[in-house]
């Protein structure tokens, strides 16, 4: 366990976090006392949740209702979907993603967690750590977040014993750490009741660590993406050609990560042409640099051929680009992923055909084997996917990359999306496979 103290606060204002836990472990209770203990409720908002307390027999309001906003979720008491709440405290702005703790909406938490900064974990003190706590420790890992909390809920159910929470704490650290998830903070807690939500708990006077809502205020974010592999995927070419600006031709994105400056070598991919940046300009503002999450404009020295879907990269820390892809995924279709599969695959802006080659091993979370060669991925499922593109595809490795190292696969008959993937290896990736198929008559 490690304690976060206000001196790491990192330079951001911003944490994207998820919350994620076992049905009826109090995930929605929690966002609920967070969103109402830091101010962040309107008044009409609380109104409605107490008048739908009361019709429904409670004498309190349900702050679950905060966030369960489908009906299905209200009438069953459980969340469904991933709901994505914002709010501020004068020390950092929040975007939180509240997802579902059934098994069959793993998909859903997936989608709550790829682009989190910090994900907690929710655990029942009188249940302790289950199969689906230990699922989502394994997503949480297999998805890189940088920091997990471990909330022990409900501990006034468990005449708030340190003895207890300490055994929850120390099972779940164990198995995280073998998952090679690189740092968890447990924290005990009454969502109910608001104990260590966001004022720390006169019941439990034996902790000393920060509260949900201080560790949220203080975890740094020390994988800033600006000192990432910069990386510009092209959206759109600007070419006025008026009078004011005859011979203007910008490459506008918005930059996944690191920072591009003037006067920088830089290459496109999958061309492998350089040239040079004469200018980057912001909301039509000239700049010297400009970093991630920016969306810019970028005048290059060359009058080269460049289209949506390029990559814009710095010439001394260019990817290599493949046709062959071996990735881990999660396949969030409710038809499955077959091998032999023909799709489409996105890649930051560029799309292009591919096929499925192989499926080499399917994940199993509950205790994190691997079922060799399954033929298929169904909803819900994790595993390995080799897959071969119609042209060359600049991809960096999930690990070092979260942005550009991450794609989704398309069903090119209707637009749906199939499966969401990972590039490189996982905690569990399996042996290398032989492709039996190298030369069995693709297309590509």
């Amino acid at each position: 366990m490690t304690t976060t103290t206000t001196e790491d606060v990192s330079a951001t204002t911003l944490l994207r976090f998820a919350t994620a836990g076992s049905v009826d472990d109090g995930k929605s209770t929690l966002v609920g006392r967070l969103l109402h203990d830091s101010k962040s409720v309107l008044v009409d908002q609380l109104e409605a949740v107490e008048h739908a307390s009361r019709n429904r027999g409670q004498d309190t309001p349900d702050l679950a209702l905060l966030t369960d906003g489908l009906r299905a979720e209200r009438e069953q008491g459980i969340t469904i979907d991933v709901a994505y709440r914002y709010f501020a405290t004068p020390r950092r702005r929040f975007i939180l993603a509240d997802t579902p703790g059934h098994v069959q909406y793993t998909r859903n938490m997936v989608t709550g967690a790829s682009t989190a900064e910090l994900t907690v974990i929710l655990v029942d003190a009188r249940n302790g750590v289950v199969e689906q706590t230990r699922r989502h420790a394994a997503i949480a890992a297999l998805l890189r977040v940088p920091h997990v909390a471990l909330a022990v809920n409900k501990m006034d159910l468990v005449d708030h014993q340190e003895s207890v929470f300490a055994a929850i704490a120390e099972e779940f650290t164990a198995y995280a750490s073998e998952l090679g998830v690189p740092e968890v903070t447990a924290i005990p807690i009454s969502a109910l009741a608001g104990d260590n939500v966001v004022e720390p708990s006169a019941n439990m006077d034996w902790y000393g660590g920060p509260t949900v809502l201080e560790h949220l205020e203080t975890v740094p974010v020390s994988h800033d993406l600006s000192h990432c592999h910069a990386r510009l995927p092209v959206q759109y070419v600007i070419r006025p050609q008026s009078a004011e600006h005859p011979d203007y031709r910008g490459y506008a994105g918005q930059i996944a990560a690191g920072s591009f400056r003037v006067g920088e070598s830089v290459t496109v991919l999958p061309s492998g042409r350089t040239s040079r940046i004469t200018g980057i300009d912001l909301l039509g503002v000239p700049v010297d640099v400009a970093w991630t999450t920016q969306s810019v404009t970028l005048l290059l020295e060359d009058d080269i051929d460049i289209s949506r879907g390029d990559l814009i990269v710095p010439s001394k820390d260019a990817p290599a680009t493949t046709q062959d892809i071996e990735a881990t995924v999660c396949h969030v279709a409710d038809e499955a992923l077959t091998v032999g599969r023909r799709v489409l695959i996105k890649h930051g802006t560029r799309t292009v055909k591919a096929i499925v080659k192989d499926i080499p091993s399917r994940l199993t979370l509950d205790d994190l084997s691997l079922h060799p060669h399954p033929g298929q991925l169904v909803a819900n499922d994790i595993g390995r996917v080799k897959i071969r593109t119609a042209e060359p595809l600049p991809v960096d490795s999930y690990a070092d990359s979260r942005r550009t190292g991450s794609f989704i696969l398309i069903d090119p008959a209707d637009g749906t999306t199939l499966t969401a993937g990972m590039v490189g290896e996982s905690f569990a990736a399996p042996e290398p496979v032989k492709d039996e198929a190298d030369d069995d008559g693709w297309d590509f």
